[in-house]
């Protein structure tokens, strides 16, 4: 099987500093290179490449001879990637894409064995469930665009983004059961992306999903010719880089928010949302502009 899949579920608790902790740790991408990392010993090979034009940041998973393993080291340089200047208003979206036919295989396996201490492995798992979470608490949308296989931690990856485009030729699986390690911690974002019952097929049978069928039971947004794969993952992100920075940031953590809460609370949460946003600058800004027929001038503009 290939070099990685997605297994253990972690028993030490994790951070709750999220996007706030890793400013410091921005060393190891493109991203994030300055007169600081220079002075740091550089890693052998950078695992995730890095570009940011026009409001659209691109990280790539670059790792192809091994599948784009999420290896301790691919998930710090993933890490540092999407904390690289997040609260920057020239910073508008993320993409997540990979390079070579396999999108991620999940973790590295030659990292899991009993040759590395329980230690060590709880960090690995632990890390991963770090960067999961920084993509729903990051202010801007991340989007992944997915160009072949994803399975495990891979498929864990695509679930916890907040939009998912693939091509038609792309699979999904969480494979690990056939390797005698359950996939328990890509279990949390599958199963809250898909329905229980799709997503305990997926755990009990490590049989992949097509494209298609992971559009239909909603693992992603939208299914489209690899030819136009590109197209149409920077389609959508320039549009949301018309929008108002500070109003998507608002949008996204109340989505996020308001989803683990009773429908009473929900609408509370969400009708305070929508009160501060109002009371805002491009609040009032984009009601202004529409009532004018003019063009909004956002504060991040």
């Amino acid at each position: 099987m290939a070099a990685a899949l997605s297994l253990l579920a972690v028993r030490a608790l994790w951070p709750s500093r999220l996007l706030s902790c890793g400013r410091a740790l921005l060393s190891s991408s493109v991203c994030s290179r300055g007169a600081a990392e220079a002075r740091q010993p550089q890693p052998e090979q950078r695992l995730t490449s890095c570009r940011q034009l026009d409001g659209i940041r691109t990280i790539i998973l670059n790792n192809p001879k091994k599948r784009n393993a999420l290896s301790l080291h691919m998930l710090k340089s993933l890490r540092n990637d999407i904390l690289h200047d997040a609260e920057s208003k020239d910073l508008r979206v993320i993409i997540i894409s990979a390079e070579g036919p396999v999108f991620s295989s999940g973790h590295d396996l030659t990292e899991l064995s009993d040759e590395q201490s329980q230690n060590y492995h709880a960090e690995v798992f632990r890390t991963c469930a770090e960067v999961m979470m920084l993509i729903q608490k990051h202010p801007v949308p991340i989007i992944a665009k997915v160009n072949g296989l994803a399975t495990a931690a891979g498929c864990q990856l695509v679930a916890s983004c907040d939009i998912a485009l693939a091509s038609e030729k792309s699979h999904f699986a969480t494979p690990g059961v056939n390797v005698g390690l359950f996939c328990s911690t890509p279990a949390v974002a599958l199963g809250r992306a898909v329905p229980r019952k799709v997503a305990l097929e997926m755990l009990f049978t490590g049989e992949p999903i097509t494209a298609q069928e992971a559009l239909l039971h909603g693992l992603l947004s939208k299914v489209v010719p690899e030819e136009k794969l590109e197209e149409e993952t920077m389609r959508i992100a320039k549009k949301i880089c018309t929008l108002s920075r500070s109003v998507v940031a608002m949008g996204k953590a109340t989505f996020y928010k308001q989803l683990s809460q009773d429908i009473k609370t929900a609408y509370y949460l969400t009708s305070q949302a929508m009160v501060d946003n109002l009371a805002s600058q491009d609040g009032q800004e984009g009601i202004s502009a529409f009532i004018q027929k003019r063009k909004p001038v956002w504060s991040n503009s």
